[in-house]
């Protein structure tokens, strides 16, 4: 790739000699850190597993949870093989039942088979993380179809009494989810009906995000609004074509969002908050055994590798364990293919080295033009920004010498930001320009790297 010291000083001040820097809204380094881990994963795992349902009512008997061969480290190991650099575990999903012995429930693993009732798969977890060096996630879903006094102020006590044993009893927390589905029909301890909350006032969100940053400063919270990660409002993987880092939290709701909003960003927004891309390497969110042939290939997870790492977000892929408490064989298989297929796309930069031809600014567009010391042929184009400084460019595109001084088009597209990740059809050329057209403010970029698929 050309190294940002070869474009950034030359470039910035060249820049801003004719056009003066707006205020900027930046990312905080933690922020940053998270965003180059780039994969991240989930594990579904919880009572749904053994009933063979997607949500749980609340009413499951803790008997059934029953996982007789469960490795952690398993996970762990499958999910470091596919290029996962973190995992987040469902300590408690919408059904109520909670992976640790919760002093605040007897709806739990305690009360299970589950290493004869002395287990704690939250500890598990967490230990098989650190061993084999991924960071660790928790996700305590903030509708609870077990307990009675959902719907009622005193829920929200032990919701955060429970939050406050999750990010006490741990160790570090690298990021806590909170789900946006909240409210409607369950068991809630015998009732059996429907209960509806305002998911504007209900939770007191302020008030329960000030706590786990004061239990967990470190921690990165994740919901519609952040405050530092969002959903891009689908479950495909797919951040949009368009998608900013920024986005204006004063229009976010948990669980009340417009997905086309948070699929987008706002550049004018208010708000740095990354944008994460979940999906299941199934269909479902938790194993079912008449999906073992659904499997995502690994030419499908790199489809959507391209639509959330290369389109600026951070990709969340859920790994679903079976009963045995095992990822299951296909699912760890093509797991491996997918982190075989980005390696071999991207073993060799064939820009490492090269040098930056010059650089001008011309009716209002700027020009970025890559010697690249001879012919090279390729078919991914990386780009990315310094978003240490923010994400600024909105519209641009790619050129290949073709001729003596004749520009061919290439790839065009919007954003940037973090990472670009642009497939064309193969071409040689021996420079390469990139045009910046729109920028709110001095572009900068880090990173031009050009590889060749072999395909």
């Amino acid at each position: 790739m050309v190294k940002k010291y070869l474009i950034f000083p030359v470039l910035a001040l060249l820049l801003l000699a004719c056009k003066t820097e707006t205020i900027q809204v930046l990312p905080s380094a933690e922020q940053v850190a998270y965003q180059q881990m780039e994969m991240v994963g989930f594990i579904h795992f919880t009572v749904n597993t053994f009933t063979d349902k997607e949500w749980g009512y609340g009413d499951e008997d803790p008997a059934i949870f029953n996982p007789t061969q469960l490795d952690a480290e398993q996970w762990v190991k499958a999910a470091k093989a596919g290029g996962l650099k973190q995992l987040i575990l469902t300590a408690k999903h919408h059904d109520g039942f909670c992976l640790w012995p919760s002093t605040y429930t007897e709806h739990s693993v305690k009360n299970s088979p589950f290493r004869d009732g002395q287990g704690d798969l939250v500890q598990e977890f967490v230990d098989a993380c650190r061993k084999h060096g991924l960071k660790v996630g928790l996700y305590l879903s903030p509708w609870d179809r077990n307990h009675k006094d959902y719907g009622n102020p005193e829920y929200i006590t032990y919701y955060r009494n429970q939050l406050r044993e999750l990010l006490t009893n741990y160790g570090e927390i690298n990021e806590i989810w909170f789900d946006g589905a909240n409210g409607g029909d369950g068991y809630y301890g015998g009732a059996n009906e429907i209960r509806r909350i305002d998911r504007e006032t209900y939770y007191d969100w302020p008030t329960t995000i000030a706590l786990v940053k004061e239990l967990q400063p470190g921690i990165k919270i994740f919901s519609d609004a952040g405050p530092d990660i969002r959903w891009v409002g689908n479950e495909h993987g797919h951040a949009g074509e368009t998608f900013w880092s920024v986005i204006d939290n004063e229009k976010l709701v948990i669980g009340a969002s417009d997905s086309k909003y948070l699929n987008r960003g706002d550049p004018d927004g208010n708000s740095w908050i990354i944008g994460q891309c979940d999906v299941s390497i199934r269909p479902g969110w938790f194993y079912h055994a008449s999906e073992d042939s659904l499997v995502k290939t690994p030419e499908q997870l790199m489809e959507i590798y391209y639509k959330s790492v290369g389109r600026n977000g951070v990709l969340l892929l859920n790994l679903p364990p079976d009963r045995r408490g095992l990822i299951h064989e296909t699912d760890v298989a093509n797991l491996e293919g997918f982190k075989a297929n980005i390696d071999a796309v991207f073993a060799e930069d064939l820009a490492e080295g090269a040098s930056l031809l010059r650089q001008k600014s011309k009716d209002n567009l700027v020009e970025i033009i890559v010697e690249l010391g001879g012919p090279k042929r390729f078919d991914h184009i990386v780009l990315g920004e310094t978003i240490e400084k923010g994400q600024r460019i909105s519209c641009f595109r790619v050129e290949a010498e073709t001729g003596e001084g004749e520009w061919t088009k290439i790839a065009e597209a919007t954003t940037i930001g973090y990472k670009r990740i642009l497939q064309v059809e193969p071409v040689t050329t021996s420079r390469l320009r990139v045009v910046i057209e729109a920028s709110k403010n001095p572009p900068l970029i880090s990173e031009v790297g050009l590889y060749l698929s072999g395909n």
